[in-house]
């Protein structure tokens, strides 16, 4: 029988913000490039220090993130913050770095199924694709991050084999990846299986840095992070409002929601170098751009009195 794990929880958690791309490639309404430029320098301005800021896909099939080049021009860069991309082949690959991608992410997934249905390819033929993209990112002297999508589970294939995950962490870290992120695309995940999954992932990488894409499209998000950090996990991506998901898959809407996710954070103590009032303001300037209320709920129920009492509200 699998038994949940609790170890030291860390003291501090980092948080990529993943709103402006996985966010909003899964709404219905299309944003402006100046409403997309106010949303990014909105939360660069909580605190956030690392920023997913689009992505470089054909604009047929996203349209939502079609004017990621014009986006990258018109933001005022912030000092400290890290400003990434998101690019399935060569021709992203170069696209982000013409734009001024300051880390450009590599994706592909744990399923056969899923990497035809998000990229068109086998998972061999994305490895091709991530090895040119390797030497071009690092010839450009950027990093290249990787991006493991249904890591925890695939919504054509059912379960995926953990070995099958490891077994590709270790040939995106032989490409020269500088940090993995396991995705969790369509909330499949839950307690037991996040930390069965990192538990494997350290035993097999213990000097390698983990990140993980967590969803709550079946309500489990907060509760496998709480999974993760109990095994000392500290790096997480979030989506402002919770806006978001994965358009190529059925089943992938509900991201983690980044003023939720803090909330819970400081409420247990755990710093994450955000202003909680700064972003639920941008939760709520994001309802104003989309025309409806976004899932999060603590912009929803308010900020727990005892965290204002601290500073943390």
């Amino acid at each position: 029988m699998t038994t949940m794990t609790i170890g030291t929880l860390p003291t501090f958690v980092h948080i990529r913000e993943v709103g402006p791309r996985d966010g909003l490639q899964n709404e219905p309404t299309i944003l402006t490039t100046a409403q997309k430029i106010t949303l990014i320098e909105l939360l660069a301005a909580t605190g956030l220090r690392a920023i997913e800021v689009g992505a470089f896909v054909r604009p047929q099939q996203v349209p939502q993130m079609a004017d990621t080049e014009a986006v990258f021009a018109g933001i005022k860069r912030q000092p400290g913050v890290v400003y990434s991309a998101i690019a399935p082949n060569v021709i992203g690959a170069r696209r982000a770095i013409a734009a001024g991608a300051d880390v450009v992410q590599v994706f592909l997934s744990a399923s056969e199924s899923h990497n035809r249905s998000n990229v068109n390819m086998s998972i061999e033929q994305s490895l091709v694709q991530v090895a040119e993209m390797a030497t071009l990112v690092h010839a450009a002297g950027k990093p290249f991050d990787a991006v493991l999508s249904v890591a925890f589970g695939c919504p054509f294939e059912g379960d995926v084999p953990i070995e099958r995950v490891l077994d590709l962490c270790q040939r995106l870290l032989d490409l020269g990846a500088e940090q993995l992120t396991l995705g969790d695309t369509t909330g499949m995940a839950h307690p037991l299986l996040v930390q069965e999954v990192v538990r494997a992932f350290r035993a097999r990488f213990p000097r390698q840095p983990l990140r993980l894409h967590l969803h709550s499209a079946r309500g489990a998000g907060l509760a496998n992070l709480l999974a993760a950090l109990q095994l000392g996990v500290d790096l997480f991506d979030s989506s402002i409002g919770g806006i978001g998901g994965c358009p190529f898959a059925p089943g992938a809407p509900g991201n983690l929601c980044t003023e939720d996710v803090t909330h819970l954070l400081h409420e247990m103590g755990i710093a994450t170098g955000l202003n909680l009032p700064a972003l639920m303001a941008t939760a709520r300037e994001l309802e104003r751009m989309l025309g409806h209320e976004v899932p999060g709920q603590t912009i929803k129920a308010g900020i727990c009195k005892h965290l204002r009492d601290r500073g943390e509200g």
